[in-house]
């Protein structure tokens, strides 16, 4: 289980997080909601181990992860960051096989089960057909296959994404989150997303956390994210709910 205690972060006279507490569980898809400088990136660099706390900490199955090697927690988290790193030289499969890097030595080639893991990688994320094209030339939607497939690729049971939808169309969001989605039915993958749209949250996810000035100010299942009191305390806005019309499910309209 991966979990953040009482966790709280400072930088340069500003409190970002505000002793926070949360638990991500196994084998869920869990969305992190909340305004614009709400504490959600914060929150998701210091799960992922890359933003250090001012006090408080955070766990991997009861160990610190200040007690992994870089390597060692990257074997067992892979993290995406809002802002993607430039890949423009790196084919669809260079770019995957980096994903590789945890599992193995110093300039090693890659084995066969980096291949197959790879290979596996590019299948469920349905790149196989542009494997050997350059990353720049991609739609946002492959691209953000892509990093996605990377990510399995590093063969980890959590995966933390921050913003994957934000610069994409409504069509892609869709692809992309229902691929997520697959991941955690199909490989039992733990997800932690930062997501802006309720509604896709309410749809895909098992679990909403919000943050409000840098704390938690919800935690909860769908059916008691969806309440109006609820979303009016997150999002400083009065919703009304209305039923899907296929699904039923609870949609908020501003």
């Amino acid at each position: 289980m991966l979990r953040a205690n009482q966790l709280t972060i400072s930088r340069q006279g500003n409190t970002l997080l505000d002793n926070v507490t949360c638990e991500i569980n196994t084998n869920q898809l869990v969305a992190l909601v909340g305004h614009n400088g709400s504490g959600k990136s914060t929150l998701i660099k210091a799960l992922a181990g890359e933003m250090a706390s001012s006090s408080g900490n955070v766990t991997l199955d009861e160990h610190s992860i200040n007690d992994y090697g870089s390597k060692e927690l990257a074997r067992q988290m892979a993290y995406l960051p809002q802002q993607l790193p430039e890949a423009a030289g790196f084919t669809v499969r260079e770019l995957v096989m980096l994903g590789r890097y945890p599992h193995q030595k110093w300039l090693q080639k890659p084995t066969q089960i980096d291949k197959e893991k790879v290979a596996q990688a590019l299948k469920v994320t349905q790149t196989e057909a542009f494997a050997d094209r350059i990353t720049a030339t991609l739609s946002g939607g492959e691209r953000a296959r892509a990093w996605l497939a990377m990510c399995l690729a590093q063969d980890t049971r959590y995966l933390l994404l921050d913003e994957p939808l934000a610069a994409l169309d409504m069509h892609y969001q869709i692809e992309v989150i229902q691929l997520i989605r697959r991941l955690v039915d199909e490989q039992g993958l733990s997800v932690v997303i930062i997501i802006h749209d309720i509604n896709l949250a309410a749809q895909y996810a098992d679990r909403v956390i919000a943050l409000k000035n840098g704390q938690i100010c919800h935690n909860g299942d769908i059916a008691s994210t969806m309440q109006p009191t609820v979303l009016h305390d997150i999002f400083n806005v009065d919703m009304q709910l209305l039923s899907h019309p296929i699904t039923g499910q609870p949609v908020a309209v501003a």
